[in-house]
């Protein structure tokens, strides 16, 4: 990979040899991508979300929901970063997860060339599957280097997406009640 970026600096006219700013580049870049952009391809779900346990006793029908995790990603087109939250939620069912461990799925994906849309889509059938929950939701909202540096340049543009599923899919009260607690969490 380091070789594949001093090619990339070398067909972008950038003269690498002799700038001491510009000397490790290429192995730093590489590294970043592999250790912190992209290491998301090495990691499951089941990995990301660890060690399960049992589900407290009567919270079968109860919302788990944690706000603001923060993410940074790649944009798969035009491989400019994305930066943002995402809201994870879900009914237990006989098996819980940590909290911090829905921030270890967020990034399971997102250290991926994946679309927002797709990303809330993952965690939401990912925790559906592993913690075999009736229903769980992903809500991101997200900074797109794409859509605010290149392109049409909307500086302030946020994109939002949703995913549900199991019971969250349809607009009944499980739904409102998750959406209570996301604006409750604004103020």
């Amino acid at each position: 990979m380091a070789a594949a970026i001093q090619a990339f600096l070398d067909a972008a006219g950038v003269k690498t040899e002799g700038d001491p700013n510009l000397a490790q580049t290429p192995e730093r870049v590489a590294e970043a991508w592999t250790e912190e952009f992209l290491d998301g391809y090495g990691r499951t779900p089941e990995e990301a979300l660890g060690e399960l346990f049992p589900a407290p006793r009567d919270s079968v029908g109860e919302l788990v929901v944690v706000t603001d995790l923060r993410f940074h990603s790649m944009c798969p087109h035009h491989l400019l970063p994305v930066a943002g939250r995402a809201h994870v939620a879900y009914v237990p069912s006989k098996q819980v997860t940590g909290f911090g461990r829905l921030g270890e799925l967020v990034d399971c994906f997102a250290h991926r060339l994946i679309l927002q849309e797709d990303l809330a889509r993952e965690v939401a059938q990912s925790l559906a599957r592993v913690l075999d929950s009736p229903a769980t939701a992903c809500i991101i909202e997200a900074e797109q280097a794409c859509l605010r540096l290149r392109g049409p340049r909307q500086r302030d543009a946020v994109t939002h997406s949703e995913a549900y599923e199991g019971l969250l899919r349809g607009d009944g009260a499980l739904r409102r009640e998750l959406w209570a607690r996301l604006t409750l969490a604004r103020r």
